[in-house]
C-alpha cells in the first residue's frame, strides 16, 4: 500500500502554520519522498500576532529538515502579498493591522476573513504570481480533527495526509518527545497553548484572560482595536471586560470552574 504522504502529482503547496502538527506532516513528506521535487513548496503566512516562539520554531525547522520555507505577508497594496524571512518577519501584527484598516471592521466568530485573507490567499496570491495555475495543498488535518475543513478555493484541492494516515494529536505529541527540538510552546492536553495568533477570538476566555494578565503588551493589541473601532471580536465580550475582570478576580477566575469559559474554537458564545 503506498505511503498517504506520497506527493500528488502537480504543483503542490504545503501549508506550514507553525505548529506541532503541520510540522510533523512536513517531516513525513520529506521521509516519504526522500525529500521534496520541483513544483512543491512549503509556504508560512505570518500574521505579525504569532508567538516569538512559532517563528523561531519555523525557522529551525527549515534547518533541521534542510528545506527552504517561503515566507509571506499579507500587504494592503497590490499583489496584496509580501515575501519576507524569519529576520524580516513582522512581530507586532504589522499585517493585520493593515487587513483592519482595510476592512474598517473587526474579525469574529462568524466573520472570520482574517484567517482567509492573512493566510489562505495570501499564499494563493503569491502562487498564482509565479504562474501556478492549480495545485495540491497539503492542510495539516489529523484524524481526530473531522470537525475542520479548509475554505473553499477554486484554484486548489486539498490534500490531507494526517487523516489519512490516522494521526492524532498524540501521536504527533508523541513525535515531538522523541525530536532534539521542539516549539517552545506549553503543550496541554495535545493542544499547543498559544499556538497560532496570540489573542485569536476562536480561543477560550480563560486563554485570553490569563494573556490579559500574564502578557499585558499582547493583550493591549487587541484592546486597541476594539477601542478604536469601538466593536469587538467577540459578542460575548471586550478584551477591557476580560482585562478588568482579571484585574479584580486574579488567579481565582482561573482555578474556579465555570468562572470563565475553558472552550476553544468560538465555542465560547452566549
Amino acid at each position: 500500500m503506498a505511503s498517504p504522504y506520497i506527493l500528488p502529482d502537480g504543483n503542490v503547496q504545503i501549508a506550514f502554520s507553525g505548529g506541532r502538527t503541520s510540522a510533523y506532516m512536513l517531516h513525513q513528506i520529506l521521509e516519504a519522498n526522500g525529500g521534496l521535487r520541483d513544483g512543491v513548496i512549503v509556504s508560512f503566512q505570518n500574521t505579525g500576532r504569532e508567538m516569538p516562539q512559532t517563528l523561531d520554531f519555523v525557522a529551525e525547522v527549515g534547518r533541521r529538515f534542510g528545506v527552504m520555507i517561503t515566507w509571506l505577508e499579507y500587504r494592503a497594496a497590490k499583489p496584496l502579498f509580501e515575501l519576507v524571512g524569519y529576520q524580516g518577519a513582522s512581530r507586532n501584527g504589522e499585517p493585520f493591522d493593515a487587513l483592519i484598516a482595510k476592512k474598517q471592521a473587526l474579525p469574529n466568530q462568524f466573520k472570520k476573513w482574517c484567517s482567509a485573507e492573512l493566510k489562505t490567499l495570501t499564499a494563493k496570491r503569491y502562487l498564482r504570481s509565479i504562474g501556478w495555475r492549480s495545485w495540491s495543498s497539503a492542510i495539516g488535518f489529523r484524524a481526530d480533527e473531522k470537525h475542520r475543513s479548509p475554505y473553499p478555493d477554486n484554484r486548489s484541492t486539498p490534500w490531507f495526509p494526517l487523516r489519512a494516515a490516522g494521526v492524532s494529536k498524540h501521536a504527533v505529541a508523541s513525535f515531538w518527545r522523541s525530536q532534539p527540538f521542539d516549539l517552545a510552546l506549553p503543550l496541554v492536553n495535545g493542544k499547543t497553548v498559544g499556538g497560532n495568533c496570540d489573542g485569536c477570538f476562536l480561543k477560550s476566555e480563560a486563554f485570553l484572560s490569563a494573556l490579559s494578565r500574564d502578557m499585558p503588551l499582547r493583550h493591549a493589541w487587541w484592546e486597541a482595536h476594539e477601542c478604536r473601532r469601538n466593536h469587538q471580536f467577540s459578542d460575548r465580550y471586550s478584551r477591557r471586560e476580560l482585562r478588568e475582570f482579571m484585574e479584580r478576580q486574579g488567579d481565582w477566575a482561573l482555578s474556579t470552574e465555570g468562572a470563565l469559559c475553558q472552550a476553544n474554537d468560538g465555542e465560547c458564545m452566549a
